[in-house]
């Protein structure tokens, strides 16, 4: 027979483990909720500054659906990098697309030549690019404007006509040619100098106006103020010289004068400048700044741009007499051709000496020609007296072959050259013939004589 056994059962207020645990978890809940109320601000606040902090981290985003119509409206509207040039040169293009690269990028910049040296312009990708961002823009400008000279640019750029059509709303301007340029290791900002009304170069260390055009900073307002009262004459001084003379004495300007407000190098030198002025891309170096080699070394290692707008050799392509170290400045173009006119007159005084010289060679050759025949007259004359004394009805031989008021064959002088002496002397008769001549007229005229008395 079977025996049933069971365990005890366990009821339902049993302690357990689970049991335990939720109840000390309520209990805990039901104790953190009593202390929420008095940290509820300061557990807000340390919430909030989290957040913030959080927000703070993540990068802002700004997304523009309409797009400008003008790229234009991207740079500074009133700062503007210019250059003039009607000629087609190769290096406008690399030249061009540095000194975008040198000015900062709120600039904008334009360049005005001819319908030849555009289309060159326009023919660069990196060119196109430029006008496609609305940093560059090409033009031509429309008749009567005219720069196909420096004469006619000077006119354009004193006419206030231009900057009312061509520049309106620009407050800055940087001018500069086609042999100039800008230095990229210039520690110096285009933006330091908004402040000045005109900067540029000086000509010498005590220069009244340190403004040279060539690459020059220009504040319009100030060129405008001076062009609504005055008006330059045609071929007269270049326009930086006629603006610099009038912009000095304005008051209430910032001008740059002697070595202060020096932008770059021309003739003056100074160390690491913003950029350099070589004229007529080294043609007309001053031997003030570039005389020395080891000056020169150093301005091509800070600012090795320069080769852009410098005629120079390779070192291969050195003369080998050349050693480099001399300088020989090519001088002055007006001093040039001050030479040039001055050894053109002193040749033509020359030969007006000469002239003179060989007009009075041709007067005494003259003069001895008359005296000569007057000598021969006189000549002729005493010897027709001779025969008339001899015997006066007889004709003389020299007078019956001789017309009257010319001298004697015989006797002419020998004013020409040796075939004139060779004809004279054919010419000539000699003296016994004539004795002889006479005596046979003589014989004659006694038998005619003796004949008629009988």
């Amino acid at each position: 027979m079977a025996l049933n056994s069971s365990a005890p059962s366990a009821g339902i207020f049993a302690i357990t483990k689970l049991r335990l645990f939720l109840v000390i978890s309520l209990a805990l809940t039901w104790w953190i909720a009593s202390l929420l109320p008095n940290y509820q601000p300061m557990i807000k606040a340390q919430l909030k500054s989290r957040i913030d902090e959080a927000r703070q981290k993540i990068p802002s985003i700004k997304v523009d659906w309409q797009k400008a119509a003008d790229p234009r409206a991207a740079y500074h509207p009133a700062k503007l990098a210019m250059i003039i040039e009607p000629r087609v040169m190769p290096h406008l293009v690399p030249q061009l697309l540095h000194m975008i690269a040198v000015v900062p990028p709120d600039w904008r910049f334009l360049f005005i030549g001819s319908p030849e040296s555009v289309t060159m312009l326009g023919r660069s990708t990196s060119v196109k690019h430029q006008q496609i961002v609305g940093k560059l823009d090409l033009m031509v400008l429309p008749e009567p404007w005219d720069i196909s000279s420096k004469e006619m640019v000077y006119r354009t750029l004193t006419d206030i006509r231009f900057y009312d059509e061509f520049l309106p709303g620009i407050e800055w301007l940087l001018k500069y040619e086609y042999d100039s340029i800008l230095c990229a290791n210039s520690e110096v900002s285009l933006n330091e100098w908004l402040d000045w009304h005109w900067a540029g170069a000086p000509r010498t260390n005590d220069d009244r106006f340190s403004g040279n055009g060539g690459l020059s900073l220009r504040r319009l307002s100030a060129v405008r103020k001076i062009l609504q009262f005055q008006s330059r004459f045609n071929d007269t001084a270049p326009e930086d010289e006629w603006f610099g003379s009038r912009l000095y004495i304005t008051p209430g300007l910032k001008v740059a004068s002697g070595m202060e407000g020096v932008l770059t190098v021309e003739n003056v030198y100074i160390e690491n400048p913003m950029g350099f002025h070589v004229q007529e891309m080294g043609e007309n170096l001053p031997a003030e700044v570039w005389g020395d080699q080891a000056r020169r070394k150093a301005i091509l290692n800070y600012c090795p741009e320069l080769y852009t707008v410098l005629n120079a050799k390779l070192d291969r392509e050195r003369c080998p007499e050349d050693t480099g170290s001399s300088f020989t400045p090519i001088t002055d173009q007006a001093a040039e051709k001050a030479k040039q006119e001055a050894e053109i007159e002193e040749k033509k005084q020359a030969m007006l000496e000469r002239i003179k010289v060989l007009q009075a060679q041709a007067d005494a050759a003259a003069r001895e020609q008359a005296q000569a025949q007057a000598d021969s007259s006189s000549t002729a004359k005493q010897q027709e007296q001779t025969t008339s004394s001899v015997n006066p009805q007889a004709p003389s031989a020299a007078a019956s072959s001789t017309p009257i008021g010319e001298p004697e064959i015989g006797i002419l002088p020998f004013a020409g050259g040796e075939a004139d002496k060779t004809k004279n002397a054919a010419l000539s008769v000699p003296e016994e013939d004539i004795s002889s001549e006479k005596e046979t007229s003589r014989d004659e005229e006694i038998r005619t004589d003796d004949n008629t008395s009988q």
